[in-house]
Parts: C-alpha cells; sequence; structure tokens
C-alpha cells in the first residue's frame, strides 16, 4: 500500500503555525473592515447633518436617499432609512473627527446603535464607549451594564485604598470596585444566609464573574487558612490579574457592622503571609453587605492598616424585560375577567358538568 498521500514528519506543526496565522489574519481583517465601515457611516451622517443644516432640508431628504443609495448599490446592505438615522445620529454624538479616529471606530456598528438606543447623555455614552473597548463587551453585555446603571456604580465603593495601598494602584483598585453590585441573576428571599448567597453566587460563576468585572479569577470558596491550632474559611478568594492582588470578598446578608472590617483585616495579614508572593501587590478586601451607612464605615476603616472596600449588594426581584412584557395589562385582565364571568354563567346555565367546567377542572 502506497504511502504517498501521507503528510510528512513534523507537517502537524506546520498546520498548526499556518491555522493560527490565518486566523489572527482574519481578526485582522474583520476589525479592518469594522473600522472602515465605521467611518463610512460617521462620514455619510456627517454629510446629511451638513446637508440639512446649510439647505434646510427635512428628513424627508433621508427616505430619497435610502432609495436612491439602495438602487445605486444592490448588494450592500445597510442604507436604509432606519440605518441613515443612524448614521446622521452617530455624527451628532460624536463630532470631532479625531475622537472618531482614535477610539469610536474600535466598536463594532452593532455596538454602536446600543449606545445610541439607550445612552443619552453624551459623558455616560463615552464611558460606556471607552469601557466596551477596554473590556471586550459583545453587545449583550454591553446592554446588561447600561441597564445595570454601571457607569453610576463604579468606583463607589468605601474604602480605605488611599492611606493603605501605593499612589499607583490605589486608584486603579478603586475604579474595580463598585456599589452596588446588582446579583439579579439571583432569585434569594430577603431572609436568605450568607451560605445561600455564596452558593447561589458561585452556581452563577460565569454572571457573578462578569458583574465583578474584568481581569478576577476565582481561586476558591470557603478557602481554608490555618492560623495557630484554629482554621477559618475566606468566603471567597480571588485573584486580580491586573493588581497582580489578592482579594478577599465576605458576604453579609445584614447591614454593615464595625466588626466586620477587625476580621477583614485579619484576614488579610493571614493572606498576605501565607498565600501573597514577594512581587505581588497588598491582599485587598471587599465586605459585600446588604446595606451600610457611610460614616458608620468610614470610622470602622479610618485606622484600617489594610486595603479595605465596603460595597452595598443587591438581588432584583422584578421580572426581567422580555417576561415583562408578555404579561396582561390591567386592561387585558378586566377583559380576560369579564370573559370568565360570562361564560361561567353560560355553563351554569347549560350544566356543571359541560365542556366550560371540564376546562376549568
Amino acid at each position: 500500500m502506497s504511502h504517498a498521500s501521507q503528510p510528512p514528519a513534523e507537517y502537524g506543526e506546520l498546520l498548526v503555525a499556518l491555522q493560527d496565522r490565518i486566523r489572527t489574519a482574519q481578526v485582522r481583517a474583520a476589525l479592518h473592515v469594522n473600522r472602515e465601515l465605521v467611518l463610512l457611516y460617521w462620514h455619510i451622517g456627517r454629510e446629511i447633518v451638513a446637508s440639512q443644516k446649510a439647505r434646510g432640508w427635512g428628513a424627508r431628504v433621508i427616505d430619497h436617499l435610502a432609495r436612491d443609495l439602495c438602487e445605486s448599490f444592490p448588494d450592500v446592505r445597510g442604507f436604509s432609512a432606519r440605518n441613515l438615522k443612524y448614521m446622521r445620529a452617530l455624527a451628532h454624538a460624536w463630532p470631532d473627527e479625531a475622537i472618531v479616529q482614535q477610539v469610536v471606530a474600535q466598536l463594532p456598528w452593532g455596538h454602536h446603535l446600543r449606545l445610541l438606543d439607550r445612552v443619552k447623555d453624551p459623558v455616560d455614552r463615552a464611558w460606556y464607549l471607552r469601557e466596551a473597548i477596554h473590556q471586550g463587551w459583545s453587545q449583550n453585555v454591553l446592554v446588561l451594564q447600561i441597564e445595570s446603571s454601571l457607569h453610576a456604580r463604579q468606583g463607589r465603593s468605601v474604602t480605605n485604598f488611599d492611606q493603605t495601598l501605593p499612589t499607583e494602584t490605589s486608584d486603579l483598585a478603586r475604579e474595580l470596585l463598585k456599589s452596588p453590585y446588582t446579583f439579579d441573576f439571583l432569585t434569594l428571599g430577603s431572609l436568605a444566609r450568607e451560605q445561600e448567597l455564596e452558593r447561589a453566587l458561585l452556581e452563577h460563576l460565569r454572571s457573578f464573574l462578569l458583574e465583578l468585572g474584568r481581569g478576577f479569577a476565582l481561586v476558591g470558596s470557603q478557602y481554608p487558612l490555618a492560623v495557630g491550632s484554629r482554621e477559618f474559611r475566606l468566603d471567597l478568594l480571588f485573584y486580580h490579574l491586573h493588581l497582580r492582588s489578592f482579594l478577599v470578598v465576605e458576604l453579609k446578608m445584614g447591614e454593615f457592622e464595625p466588626e466586620f472590617a477587625g476580621k477583614m483585616s485579619f484576614y488579610l495579614a493571614a493572606v498576605d503571609d501565607q498565600l501573597r508572593h514577594p512581587a505581588d501587590g497588598p491582599t485587598i478586601g471587599l465586605i459585600l453587605c446588604r446595606d451600610h451607612e457611610r460614616t458608620v464605615v468610614e470610622y470602622a476603616l479610618r485606622e484600617q492598616r489594610r486595603p479595605i472596600g465596603v460595597s452595598e449588594h443587591c438581588v432584583t426581584r422584578d421580572l426581567p424585560s422580555h417576561l415583562r412584557a408578555s404579561l396582561p395589562t390591567p386592561g387585558d385582565l378586566a377583559v380576560i375577567a369579564d370573559d370568565f364571568v360570562a361564560n361561567h354563567a353560560v355553563g351554569q346555565e347549560q350544566s356543571s358538568t359541560g365542556p366550560y367546567a371540564k376546562s376549568v377542572l
């Protein structure tokens, strides 16, 4: 049997190297195409804005442009009247071409549609734009972060980082924490205990890590620490890849109490001694409470020598929007009630064992 068709030795290494190169080129090409597409759309939007302003044209000119551009480029999608209005909105939102070239064009067009639809404040929109680029958010994640008002929660933890961390890391550490943390992917009652919250978070680890933010790696839950003859357990232990620091998270279902800070400081000292590598930064503590009074937290952290942040957490019990939209309105319920009364009356006149009675039972 001939072996002429068999690849030579070490062929697999060549194949893998070429596959990697092709995939890298594909990603670069896709990014380049996206950049050029966003720049094209921005320029089209800018021309529409300028023409309407200079000539006093109304919105109907967009309908004419959509029809004529679609006829001129029948094989190219994206020139609908709706999309042209988004192009005009993009040009309104980002009038500075330098910003568009350097920043705006890095984000895919679909992301811009979500930003234009959901974020009206220019400062907030710029914040989400940069975070989406930096964090690599998908469209769905971007929408999730907007709906949870991440911009208003980021960096809102009460901390003592200014006094306990080096200047070059205190700002970064502060920005990594937020308050409140929104665990709307959980369904816990108001009387749930810390163990139940911890178990639920671990069962939804992907969503939990997404809420924490980029760079968090879970080391363990109920992580054991031997101190003297006793063993203590940390609720959650993370390592942050950018800070190069361990992060101890303690979960509390009630209001913040001053003694929580002392216990957290004890945990941080133990982690620094037992786990921290000489090249690592100081271990950071995060106490997650259902509620806290800011002044109480500030007093509790004032004399602590180790970096601790305190944030609130909340579990959203409202129905998701896609389910809320499918529920009947009060008017619908009134109609249903009227129909029920009418049908029930008819059913009683006919027979208590008739078809309607069977359907109800």
